[in-house]
């Protein structure tokens, strides 16, 4: 099994998926926030980067696979990364490996906003998330 801290864990079964291109030399835990990196492949979050999904199934290192499927919808608990919470109904962006944070305007412009915050949070708190590209 593949670990990563701060999985996103499904509240709310998604309903909506895409299929994405990853690296077959890569492990990526079921739950990992993935972002875009190149034509419709994906690989694990990292900072303000474009939102991919939530990969939907486990991918272990050189297992011959090479694609993989993501959630594009659904409600999830997501963890705020350490600086800064997110107000109720606030905009998600990504914030880092498995965190996000308030969408700023230019994240929501430039298509990087995801989400809707569910609760009102704190630094470092899982906090709840519908998925939706705004």
């Amino acid at each position: 099994m593949v670990f990563m801290a701060n999985e996103a864990v499904c509240i709310e079964t998604p309903k909506i998926f895409a299929r994405y291109t990853v690296a077959d030399a890569t492990a990526i835990a079921k739950g990992t926030l993935l972002k875009l990196s190149g034509d419709n492949t994906a690989i694990a979050s990292s900072g303000g980067d474009v939102f991919a999904g939530i990969l939907w199934e486990e991918k272990t290192v050189s297992d011959g696979i090479t694609e993989a499927t993501a959630a594009l919808d659904g409600v999830w608990d997501l963890t705020t990364n350490a600086n800064t919470g997110i107000t109720l109904g606030g905009i998600v962006s990504l914030s880092g490996a498995n965190l996000i944070k308030q969408a700023t305007e230019a994240e929501m412009v430039t298509g990087q906003a995801f989400g809707k915050c569910l609760e009102t949070a704190s630094a470092s708190e899982v906090v709840r998330v519908r998925l939706g590209f705004m």
